[in-house]
């Protein structure tokens, strides 16, 4: 029997927003394969188990949280003024598109941290090389910037980025009258104010 690709994508489409939303720990395979319009065991025959489909998931989503920056991050020709710019502009739009990507992959990562990493490959692996963190440390050493652990800043970025996005229906309620275009401001707002208190705090001249 040769497997229909369609049918394969819509499987990893609706698994893709059952994980989202529920996470692994609540989803069941029952649920993924209503949500796709199919029966369990075609479910079954195309990816056998939740946790097959779940690593596929997960490194997928992984991907896509991070890998519209990783070229920024890791490019040789770009100053780290503009890599800033570049990291939280495109950091913001992407998440805006999918929120419930950011609170999947934190959950899990929480929940199971040595399983995730194990899995991911990820396994030995230092967030500290990369070519970002070494032009930081160059700029410390050389006194053209402050001296702030580069993993510091980077925390900074993201932490300051994701927030906003995570936490909309909390700031909506809690700031009124907060409608969906008085977000969508203060959201393209961020994208300037993030950088610039970034420079700010590592000194960085324009």
């Amino acid at each position: 029997m040769e497997k229909d690709i369609s049918t394969e994508e819509k499987i990893k489409n609706a698994a893709r927003k059952v994980f989202h939303e529920k996470g692994y720990g609540q989803a069941r395979t029952r649920d993924i394969a209503e949500e796709a319009g199919i029966n369990l065991a075609l479910l079954n025959y195309y990816f056998r188990s939740k946790e097959k489909l779940f690593d596929i998931i997960m490194k997928e989503s992984l991907q896509e949280m991070f890998g519209l920056i990783v070229n920024i991050v890791n490019a040789e020709d770009i100053s780290l003024s503009d890599k800033i710019d570049m990291i939280v502009a495109r950091y913001i739009d992407s998440i805006s598109k999918n929120p419930n990507l950011q609170l999947f992959v934190l959950s899990e990562i929480q929940a199971n941290p040595h399983k995730i990493i194990e899995k991911m490959g990820l396994k030995g692996k230092s967030i500290a090389n990369n070519f970002l963190f070494k032009q930081i440390q160059e700029q410390i050493d050389k006194k053209e910037i402050k001296g702030v652990a580069p993993l510091q800043i980077f925390i900074n970025i993201v932490s300051m980025s994701i927030f906003p996005i995570v936490g909309k229906p909390l700031l909506m309620n809690l700031h009124a009258p907060f409608g969906e275009k008085e977000y969508e401001i203060f959201i393209e707002e961020r994208k300037a104010l993030i950088p610039q208190w970034i420079k700010m705090m590592l000194k960085i001249d324009e």
